[in-house]
């Protein structure tokens, strides 16, 4: 009968997926049983038998820590004071025993993070302090940085930054560069993302269908990128006005002396005084002078098309710019720096220029929809100077309008805004009773100027 016992539980073992490193029946057993207990959320009746468990085999099985972690997680829940804080700890210690029992499923970036995060929600009942949780953070980031990419944690981390630079206790120098790491760290993982996503989107696009499993990776990623997105913008806005030009300068200035052969700094220091619109004081003239001549490289070349355009002299900006182009490798990169001399264009108006790096963008980075945005507002600022009536110049929205919804097609994160665009400018496109009057429905109108192409009136 035991033998019965044994080999009908090794094949449930199986059939669960899940082995073990030593033959110990009665652990083998209650691990059955708490299993048992996880899946029908019974977890009150999972937690004796899995604390025996845990006790005496803590190297038995991780099933031990994944049901762990959700019999923990409600009691959290469902506990208040001394008890709630006790399961917080004990969740705590429960991942860092997984770390030395399973070491190689357990990062300790994205594990270190989990544990901080815990921390942080539940601050008030644990009296944490902001140094206490910024110190977890940090130590989980910088034992492994590759694995911390919880979009969340990453805010956090940086939110905690402020916190104590607003405090008086970090310096405006550490905030800066915990920005700029952070910042660097989200787009690392906004190119892991969006890579993965554009051989979906060149799939879609070249009329194949997606596979289910292929339509949940897509979900995926989007879902991912869209919180990365709105975690980006949390730092931009906690940030604020903390890093301004009555800031930057000065401590810039202070430290370029100590800091004129770190590329690194120097890059940081263009790339923030760029952002921060400070590039009319000398300083940005040497620091982005100093950055070329020590590293020849896309940023650098891309801070000197800046500066010619700020001297005016639009013709050597543009070969800056394409130069910065030529020097970077990496197409998701290459795509971003597009944009941004596309944006950089379209600021001075030269929108056929602009819309030539936008489409260029938009070529080497499908998923980003952003680029459609922009050819859009080109388009629509362009009305009055295209076309040669009244109906004609106002068809140009229909355009914008089309750019717009492109933008929600490849970019869902951007549906909401893309949605919005597209109905203004068709609000302004000629109405229905417009259409009727001219009598041209489903007509072709050819639109001159920079904008090059030709739209089809509505059939009514």
């Amino acid at each position: 009968m035991k033998t019965k016992i044994t080999l009908l539980l090794a094949a449930l073992f199986i059939g669960l997926n899940i082995g073990f490193a030593q033959q110990d029946e009665e652990c083998m057993t209650k691990l059955s049983i708490f299993h048992e207990y996880v899946k029908a959320k019974n977890f009150d009746a999972a937690y004796q038998p899995w604390m025996d468990v845990r006790t005496k085999c803590p190297q038995f099985n991780n099933a031990i820590y994944i049901d762990g972690e959700k019999i923990l997680t409600d009691k959290i829940e469902k506990s208040t004071g001394a008890d709630k804080v006790a399961a917080i700890n004990d969740l705590v210690k429960l991942w860092e025993e997984r770390g030395v029992n399973f070491p190689e499923k357990t990062p300790k970036g994205e594990y270190g993070a989990q544990s901080c995060q815990l921390l942080y929600d539940n601050r008030a009942i644990l009296n944490k302090t902001n140094e206490e949780l910024y110190a977890c953070f940090d130590a989980a980031y910088q034992a492994d940085k590759a694995t911390f990419t919880n979009p969340q944690s990453l805010y956090t981390y940086f939110s905690l930054m402020v916190d104590l630079f607003d405090a008086g206790k970090k310096p405006a120098e550490d905030l800066f560069n915990k920005y700029d790491d952070i910042n660097e760290k989200i787009e690392e993982e906004v190119k892991n993302y969006s890579e993965s996503l554009n051989v979906l989107i060149e799939k879609e696009t070249a009329g194949t269908e997606l596979t289910s499993r292929e339509n949940q990776y897509k979900a995926y990623y989007e879902s991912y990128l869209a919180a990365y997105d709105q975690i980006a913008a949390g730092t931009d806005e906690k940030m604020g006005t903390r890093a301004n030009c009555d800031i930057l300068i000065p401590l810039y200035t202070k430290n370029f002396e100590a800091n004129k052969e770190n590329s690194v700094w120097l890059q940081r220091a263009a790339g923030k005084m760029s952002e921060k619109e400070c590039t009319d004081d000398p300083l940005f003239f040497k620091l982005v002078n100093a950055y070329h001549e020590l590293s020849p490289s896309a940023n650098s070349a891309f801070y000197l098309g800046i500066l010619k355009d700020k001297e005016g002299k639009s013709n050597e900006a543009i070969s800056f710019y394409k130069q910065a182009i030529d020097l970077e490798t990496d197409n998701f990169k290459k795509s971003n720096l597009n944009n941004r001399i596309a944006l950089k264009l379209k600021s001075r108006g030269s929108y056929s220029q602009a819309r030539s790096f936008f489409r260029e963008a938009l070529r080497l980075n499908p998923s980003n929809g952003r680029p459609y945005l922009s050819i859009a507002a080109m388009y629509a600022a362009s009305a009055n100077d295209c076309g040669d009536t009244n109906f004609n110049k106002r068809a140009v929205y229909w355009l914008a309008a089309d750019e717009a919804q492109k933008a929600a097609r490849v970019d869902p994160k951007l549906a909401g805004a893309a949605a919005q665009s597209a109905a203004n400018y068709l609000a302004k496109a000629p109405q229905k009773a417009e259409i009727f009057s001219a009598g041209n429905s489903g007509q072709v109108i050819k639109i001159s100027c920079w904008i090059g192409a030709q739209v089809t009136v509505p059939k009514m």
